[in-house]
């Protein structure tokens, strides 16, 4: 019992130290527990032959991050998807798997082992690649989401692999096992529920398995997750999703099917359940912790005899899979419409082979379908690609993409051939509105953007705009500077903003400029700079917000109205006392003590001042805000529903805030 404890103890303080050391250094999760193993195994060599055996064991993470993939799969989204799924990734794995087969074959390879080789180096890491995107912000890219399509379709694709492999089995590899399979026979018989059956009842049973599992998982699974769920213990749901699991796993065993088949299959159909994010979410920690566990054992599984043996060998099929699969890639894009930067992003990210690499390679050596020496090269050459692939992405990063990005700002500003008495910088999310309010009033306005695709996109939609980037002092003369009234800064880029409210008003001081804020800090930067007006983005709405929230929680709307009136009033009050704070502040830090002092004030006073009862009080502002009519609770009680017309009419005729002086 002691040695376990102590191989528990040396894998997770492997993971421990590997793990947040590889994200902190972009290389990743899948990366850290690879460098983990390879560390505790042949390097310092704390792990050793009981490394096999663990891995076996592990391998039940792949099962269940296939029923968590299934799970992920509602039937509505593959369908929406079907096109870039089916044509982009299939084309791509169908492609990439006859290049390297082809390959293979041209050294005189067997051909059930080529195409075996051509399948395993098709697939790409998910784990990686959905992990770099997200924490570079890639994932919405033209790029990223047809990167996602082809491994989506990807992770689909290896369940027929692993139905498939088997049937590769080479005669030689299976009379050398058929000794050691007997002897373990001998020790451990398996049970089996077709063993000696004819073919006709083998294939009845497997149809009875897969009918059982689909029905059940659709009628009996609902009733089941009901019954459990009303204990409220959620480690019993927890015990039901791994009972779940192990058990399609047991049944898929008996009828001599992959596990990872039958798991990945209830997850498709438990995809619209109700309790699908829970069943997710108690999975998830099993399968992530047992996935690293994998993980881990491979890399402390790597030979290193054999790859300084032979080295060069090893590094040149890396190269070479990584070199063979973006031209695959490169050469699809345009039948997709894939291009620009995009279409580089898109080949570099899924030019490495990927973690399924290892199970297939697992697979094949325990289905005698590869040699054990051959699947140990193979792995290392999956581990090296995927190793290389934060350096893909830093070759993307630094060299690639910038050549695009000069490309677009090197293109001309458009001629401004119309003056308003409004200018608009930047019309992303929060420009737009601001336009679209003063157009719709019959404002004229002229819209400045430095991104393209913003523009083409306003221009789609029959809203004027020009490309250009507002901080040029000859595109702002272009524009009409000089008989603007307003300038509405509502740039993206916080320094270009904070630049071009202190350029204007300092050439320009009649031009009133109305600044879009990211933050506090940001709106005290354009204050500094002579803003005349800014407003946060965020503080409106999350106001309506918070006051949605208190009518939700049976706050009444006149109190809500009051209350949320009264935030908005202290706070203006509050802001120049505030902005005096950051402003005096010489310690270069913008919030010092004296300023975290004056905000925990502010707090106190908005909390006081919420807690009055202001029944018998006015405020100027609540003045505009017009109450129901008398009689309004009738109407709502009246069994009549309240048409367009009674909603419209005028509820009462509340004084301005002009005709009454507080």
């Amino acid at each position: 019992m002691t040695n376990y404890f102590l191989q528990a103890f040396i894998y997770l303080v492997a993971a421990v130290i590997a793990v947040p050391l590889a994200r902190r250094f972009g290389l990743g999760s899948v990366l850290g527990y690879l460098i983990a193993g390879v560390v505790i195994g042949p390097v310092i060599g704390l792990v050793g032959e009981e490394t096999s055996v663990i891995q076996h064991f592990a391998e039940f993470g792949v099962v269940m991050m296939l029923f968590v993939v299934g799970l992920e799969l509602e039937p509505k989204m593959l369908w929406a998807m079907r096109h870039r799924l089916m044509g982009l990734g299939g084309l791509q794995l169908v492609l990439t798997t006859a290049a390297v087969m082809g390959v293979a074959l041209y050294f005189e390879v067997q051909w059930s082992v080529a195409f075996t080789i051509g399948l395993i180096f098709a697939l790409s890491s998910t784990a990686i690649v959905l992990q770099t995107f997200n924490e570079k912000g890639l994932n919405r890219t033209d790029g990223g989401r047809n990167a996602f399509s082809v491994l989506l379709f990807q992770d689909i694709a290896v369940i027929p692999m692993l139905a498939f492999i088997p049937l590769l089995a080479l005669p030689e590899l299976v009379e050398q096992a058929q000794q050691a399979v007997t002897q373990v026979a001998a020790q451990h018989e398996e049970i089996s529920l077709v063993a000696g059956l004819p073919p006709w009842a083998y294939a009845m049973v497997i149809v009875a398995a897969i009918a059982i599992l689909v029905v059940g998982g659709h009628y009996l699974s609902r009733p089941l997750f009901r019954f459990v769920a009303s204990s409220g213990v959620r480690e019993i749901f927890t015990a039901t999703a791994l009972m779940l699991v192990i058990g399609i796993a047991a049944l898929m065993s008996l009828v001599g099917l992959s596990p990872a088949l039958g798991t990945f299959l209830a997850g498709v159909v438990l995809a619209n359940s109700e309790f699908r994010h829970e069943l997710e979410s108690n999975i998830d920690p099993f399968k992530g912790l047992l996935l690293g566990l994998f993980f881990i054992t491979v890399g402390a599984g790597i030979n290193f005899g054999i790859l300084w043996q032979d080295l060069g060998l090893i590094l040149g099929l890396t190269l070479g899979i990584i070199v063979l699969k973006a031209l695959v890639l490169l050469l699809i894009t345009p039948l997709f419409k894939i291009g620009k930067s995009d279409r580089w992003l898109f080949a570099l990210s899924l030019a490495q082979a990927g973690e399924f690499g290892f199970v297939l390679l697992s697979f094949t050596v325990q289905n005698h379908v590869l040699p054990s020496e051959l699947a140990q090269k193979l792995s290392l050459v999956v581990a090296l690609s995927m190793m290389l692939t934060p350096g893909l992405f830093i070759l993307f990063e630094r060299f690639i993409e910038p050549k695009y990005r000069s490309a677009k700002v090197d293109r001309e500003a458009d001629t401004i051939d119309e003056r308003g008495s409004v200018i608009i910088a930047g019309v992303g999310r929060f420009g737009q509105v601001v336009n679209r309010l003063l157009s719709a009033n019959g404002i004229k306005t002229v819209v400045l953007d430095h991104q393209i695709s913003q523009v083409d996109m306003l221009r789609r939609i029959n809203v004027k705009s020009y490309f250009g980037d507002a901080t040029r002092p000859d595109l702002l003369h272009t524009a009409g500077i000089e008989e603007a009234s307003l300038l509405v800064v509502a740039m993206d880029n916080r320094d270009s903003a904070v630049e071009l409210v202190k350029y204007v008003k300092h050439t320009y001081p009649k031009v009133k400029v109305l600044a879009r804020a990211f933050d506090r800090g940001h709106a005290y930067l354009l204050r500094d700079a002579g803003a005349d007006f800014i407003q946060k983005e965020t503080l409106l709405s999350a106001l309506e917000l918070g006051a949605d929230a208190m009518k939700c929680l049976g706050f009444h709307p006149f109190h809500v109205e009051q209350q949320k009136n009264t935030f908005k009033r202290i706070e203006k009050r509050s802001s120049d006392m505030l902005y005096g704070a950051w402003k005096d502040d010489s310690s270069g830090e913008r919030f010092d003590n004296n300023y975290r002092k004056l905000f925990i004030e502010l707090e106190e006073t908005i909390k006081a001042a919420m807690a009055r009862d202001r029944n018998d009080k006015y405020a100027m502002s609540e003045r505009g805000w017009t109450p129901p009519p008398k009689g309004y609770d009738e109407l709502l009680d009246d069994d009549e529903p309240l048409t367009a017309k009674r909603v419209d009419e005028p509820m009462s005729s509340a004084p301005s805030d002009e005709q009454i002086k507080p």
